[in-house]
């Protein structure tokens, strides 16, 4: 983790997101007060889980993984991207971290502090609603998780993160060679030895390619419908 200091090349002035150009000209100040710009490597964690949490994190470029820890098991719940926050329910809840994310690709990011953010949610109710939309979004994305785990079997399961990896949302990234085996298992909720004995059967009957890391959706149409069945 660096910070990016305003003289660097690398220091980005205007944040093109549209919940910021909302925000008036002392808004603004107050957001340009309270923020720093850091730059996460490669596998460096952004937030860890059950930390206190002082500041939220505001993606400007890069992709990130949120992830659950639990012993020595992870469950991988989404990926973010460019424009989107990390520890966003540390606004509204608690003081701490709910989960922990960590850098899939160089990241750069905004370190908002809290306190500035819950100001802004009670001053400006534009810009209160398009930060309770996206919490409302991310909280949709992680119950369709738990139904997924409570009621899919492992094919099921490994077809729909297949398919959310795969995902135009992502497009800009070749997310694969990004990830291992045991990273897409976690995303899927099953073991290691189920998703490489699953991903050769998805091979064998033409739904996918396997090359290395790499995993080529073939057959979406017919993965869609595995994923929906469960």
């Amino acid at each position: 983790m660096r910070t990016i200091l305003e003289n660097e090349n690398d220091f980005i002035c205007d944040i093109d997101a549209p919940c910021f150009h909302i925000l008036s000209g002392h808004e603004l100040d107050l957001v340009r007060e309270s923020k720093t710009q850091v730059l996460f490597r490669k596998g460096e964690n952004l937030t860890k889980q059950g930390t206190f949490a002082s500041y939220v994190l505001f993606i400007i470029k890069g992709l990130v993984k949120q992830h659950l820890e639990e012993g020595d098991k992870n469950f991988n719940l989404r990926l973010l991207k460019s424009g989107e926050f990390v520890g966003l329910s540390t606004v509204f809840g608690k003081s701490t971290f709910n989960y922990s994310s960590i850098a899939l690709t160089d990241t750069q990011t905004l370190l908002i502090e809290k306190e500035a953010l819950e100001k802004l949610v009670q001053n400006n109710g534009n810009f209160a609603y398009h930060i309770i939309k996206r919490y409302c979004n991310q909280n949709s994305m992680l119950f369709g998780s738990i139904r997924n785990l409570m009621y899919k079997q492992m094919h099921g399961r490994l077809a729909d993160a297949l398919l959310y990896l795969s995902s135009e949302e992502y497009g800009s990234y070749d997310v694969f060679s990004l990830l291992s085996r045991r990273e897409i298992a976690d995303f899927a909720g099953i073991s290691v030895e189920s998703t490489v004995k699953l991903l050769k059967a998805f091979e064998k009957d033409k739904l996918i390619n396997l090359h290395e890391k790499q995993v080529e959706i073939i057959n979406r149409q017919l993965l869609e419908e595995i994923g929906r069945k469960g």
